[in-house]
């Protein structure tokens, strides 16, 4: 039996969420946003609560009811609040900056290399070396997080690339005589 999906997901302030058949719309001071729950499973709206169950004892039904429940938790939360990924830039002479819309990343290369924002998702550069990915669907932000993660990751003999805030890189000792 799922723990998680056992659990009433309720509304937070000011979030209205509406369920249609296997559509769940979330509205809330940040924007707006939908999922589509499998159908395996059963939602309902009971009283300012979003109720998640598993339409039959199969394990297919058993296996998605969890990650329904913390799909529908994560739009509620984004449309509330938003996510937030940091990113931190480590080596000399790599920063970044904002070039109007685009992300500028000097990152060792002959080149910067400029990343196009997507729709829906805000960046800032608050220090040349911390990135700020901010919005409100969770997956798309852990996704351009890594994306601009990939174009330096960090390497481990000195540290140096692009790493999530608070990303422990484990560090190899160089070649010895």
């Amino acid at each position: 039996m799922s723990r998680i999906g056992k659990k009433p997901v309720s509304l937070p302030n000011g979030v209205t969420a509406s369920v249609e058949g296997q559509t769940v719309k979330a509205k809330g001071p940040k924007g707006e946003l939908s999922f589509v729950v499998n159908d395996e499973v059963l939602v309902k709206l009971e009283d300012g609560s979003i109720k998640v169950d598993p339409r039959d004892a199969s394990k297919d039904a058993r296996s998605k009811w969890g990650m329904s429940r913390t799909m529908i938790l994560n739009i509620l939360k984004g449309v509330a609040d938003g996510f937030e990924k940091r990113l931190e830039i480590t080596g000399v002479g790599y920063r970044a900056s904002m070039q109007g819309k685009n992300l500028q990343l000097a990152l060792g290369f002959s080149h910067d290399v400029v990343y196009q924002v997507p729709e829906g998702i805000q960046i800032s550069v608050p220090k040349p070396t911390e990135i700020v990915v901010t919005g409100i669907d969770k997956q798309r932000v852990g996704q351009v997080a890594a994306e601009i993660r990939e174009y330096r990751g960090p390497e481990p003999y000195k540290g140096k690339g692009v790493r999530y805030a608070g990303e422990k890189i484990v560090r190899k000792e160089g070649k010895k005589k």
